[in-house]
């Protein structure tokens, strides 16, 4: 009864491979997480055994949507890290050619169909979208119906062994192994790391929470009587702000050549390092109570796109500005592909990312108009824009040529990729046009992503098992061979060759992988975050590059076998 009610209505099937999809996905044992869209895959090929089918068209259009989405939102970050981020990009092309090998490695030894090894590319990568990209190319591949479906399940099932493996390998290569390799304590060396970024005492995450890095507190001048205020600022390299003074009951008008009095109150806001230091010189901090305003009150966040800005440290800009233009504007936070990275005076930034800043509003307001273009508060999709960019995809994707005898075509899939990520990166020049919440963007990957595994997942359910019977443990060997081969040699060229220092380069390579709960464990194991300064580029890139593998392994895989 509930397998026909599943086969008549097959958008029940879909619903609850996401429901319980995600609440398998959600379970955590120690640092390992399945994660939603690997929960969903298990439910749908379990579903899938009562014969419940999604439309195709369905199917099409979810991962038409997800893959422009994470073009558009990683566009400014993947064109800024092209040039800037090169050594970080080797680990990328480390990742590429070594897992492109092996696959093929595997198809001459286990004798693997195009199909499977597409899946076991995407599943020892943790990379699900190129489940699309390869299933789009295996239906160009002229076969019989039959066949075609058949080599689609393959993806599907053999993504599904190997995640699981080549998930907990890059777990335990980033956090555990690869530290006792390097012979490094990562906690000191991500201390070090963090002090030489200037970010003082690096303390755990809840203690920074209760020792923020920008604050405000109010003094009775002292043995800075005599100084002007814009002197007083300059003694600290601007790092804080005098934000009002009070002199004899009557609120002063603020200006640079201000001289300060004995007994004048004066509200003083800043990063924490600085007002510590510049605390004694002052005189005696006044109750936090004093009826000042709050200082710091206002916070905006900011894109990124000013062209001197890119690659300069927050320190080198703070240097660059003009003392007044410059002046009561900090950098809260720097995110960067929805990743915050540490907002240091040695953090470098790139075109691209949404930094926050915080100060006065008239102050905030002035360093946005300077730095790029304010974030908008709406909600609203500019579907002009979006409908543009998935149809100039889709043409894109027909494009088609042979390389040695090869047949390659993008197809959808990677066509809606390179358009999203042209998109995304012109919008970042033209802000005013193509307005695509993050928010917005979000729930086009997660859904489009899930809703696409869904499908798929469902119409594999029966030939599922037959795969794993067919190839007992070698997937899932081969799985963390995929992920340790390629960790290996990338710990080695970073360290010996690329001289990265140990966070970040084994964030780089949790980020090659496009693993999110490495890069999780390994903060964790950290106590900071400047591993994911390297997550966020090699993310960048391998997100882009390793679906445009799937035709490609597809492509070799099917000439091999012919």
């Amino acid at each position: 009864m509930i397998a026909e009610l599943f086969r008549s209505q097959p958008e029940i099937a879909l619903f609850a491979s996401l429901a319980f999809g995600y609440l398998i996905g959600s379970f955590k044992i120690g640092p390992i997480q399945l994660g939603g869209v690997c929960g969903t895959l298990i439910v749908s090929l379990l579903l899938g055994q009562t014969g419940a089918r999604l439309s195709p068209d369905l199917k099409n259009i979810a991962f038409a949507l997800f893959i422009f989405a994470l073009g558009f939102t990683g566009g400014p970050q993947f064109f800024a890290n092209v040039g800037r981020g090169w050594r970080y990009g080797v680990l990328s092309i480390v990742e590429i050619v070594s897992v492109l090998t092996l696959v093929m490695i595997a198809v001459a030894v286990l004798h693997l169909d195009p199909g499977t090894a597409a899946g076991l590319l995407a599943g020892a990568a943790t990379e699900s979208a190129v489940i699309g990209t390869a299933s789009e190319a295996v239906a160009k591949l002229g076969l019989p119906d039959a066949d075609t479906v058949r080599l689609q399940a393959n993806i599907v099932t053999a993504y599904s062994v190997s995640y699981l493996f080549g998930l907990i390998t890059i777990v335990l290569f980033t956090s555990q192994f690869a530290a006792l390799l390097l012979r490094v304590n990562l906690r000191e060396e991500a201390e070090r790391v963090w002090r030489k970024l200037g970010g003082g005492d690096s303390l755990g995450e809840g203690e920074r929470l209760a020792a923020p890095a920008l604050v405000g507190r109010a003094f009775r001048v002292g043995r800075a009587a005599g100084l002007s205020v814009g002197a007083f600022e300059a003694q600290y390299g601007h790092n804080l702000t005098i934000e009002e003074i009070e002199r004899g009951g009557a609120t002063l008008a603020l200006a640079p050549g201000l001289v300060l009095a004995a007994d004048d109150l004066v509200l003083v806001g800043g990063r924490r390092e600085a007002l510590i230091e510049a605390a004694p010189a002052l005189g005696e901090e006044v109750a936090s109570g004093h009826h000042f305003s709050t200082a710091l009150a206002d916070m905006v966040d900011v894109v990124l796109t000013r062209k001197d800005a890119h690659g300069a440290t927050i320190r080198q800009l703070r240097e660059r500005a003009d003392p007044e233009q410059g002046r009561g504007i900090y950098i809260a936070a720097v995110t960067r592909l929805e990743n915050r990275i540490p907002a240091l005076p040695g953090t470098e930034l790139n075109r691209g990312d949404v930094l926050t800043l915080v100060g006065a509003k008239a102050d905030v307001l002035r360093g946005a108009k300077r730095l790029g273009y304010l974030l908008p508060a709406t909600l609203k999709t500019d579907f002009v824009y979006l409908g543009l960019g998935v149809l100039v995809g889709m043409a894109i994707g027909r494009l088609s040529g042979t390389f040695g005898g090869v047949t390659l075509a993008l197809g959808t899939g990677g066509g809606c990729l390179l358009s999203g990520l042209l998109f995304g990166w012109l919008r970042s020049f033209h802000p005013i046009v193509g307005s695509l919440p993050p928010a917005a963007a979000q729930i086009l990957k997660d859904f489009g992503l899930a809703t696409f595994i869904a499908a798929v997942g469902l119409s594999a359910g029966p030939d599922a098992i037959k795969l794993v019977h067919q190839y007992g443990l070698a997937l899932p060997v081969a799985g963390i061979l995929l992920v340790l081969v390629p960790g290996l040699l990338s710990l080695w060229i970073g360290r010996a060759f690329l001289k990265l220092d140990p966070p970040m380069l084994l964030g780089a390579i949790a980020g090659q992988q496009c693993s999110t709960p490495a890069i999780s464990a390994l903060v964790g194991v950290t106590g900071n975050s400047t591993p994911v300064i390297g997550y966020t580029i090699t993310y960048a890139l391998s997100n882009i590059l390793l679906p445009l593998m799937g035709p490609v392994v597809v492509g070799l895989a099917a000439q091999f076998k012919g």
